[in-house]
């Protein structure tokens, strides 16, 4: 059974710092893809950063491109998005998800959510 629980959300001024962890359990950590996504509302959710199987670290939104880092440690099978120089933009509910992406398979599996928010 497939498990993913985020965690690290909360309330933060411009130009601050926060790192989300989403911890997975349930299916090979290192084979699959795991990504990180944002959703403000009942806008679109954006794909904001992916662990990619034998790729690594890949950012999807300009936005975040220098600022945030994405990353894993397979022995805590544990997600990580370190968030720097938080701006209000970046306000959102942010997910992780997994998926089999290496078979070709989007993401399928989701977690809770996490809210971050950004304001002065």
């Amino acid at each position: 059974q497939v498990q993913l629980a985020e965690s690290g959300g909360g309330s933060v001024q411009p130009g601050e710092s926060l790192r989300l962890s989403c911890a997975a359990a349930g299916f090979p950590f290192t084979r699959y893809c795991l990504g990180w996504f944002r959703q403000v509302g009942n806008k679109e959710r954006e794909k904001v950063a992916a662990y990619v199987p034998f790729t690594g670290p890949t950012y999807f939104l300009d936005s975040v491109k220098g600022r945030f880092v994405v990353s894993q440690d397979n022995d805590k099978k544990t997600l990580y998005l370190q968030m720097n120089s938080l701006k209000v933009e970046d306000t959102a509910t942010y997910y992780c998800a997994v998926g089999d992406c290496v078979h070709g398979q989007d993401y399928e599996y989701w977690g809770q959510g996490t809210q971050v928010t950004v304001s002065s």
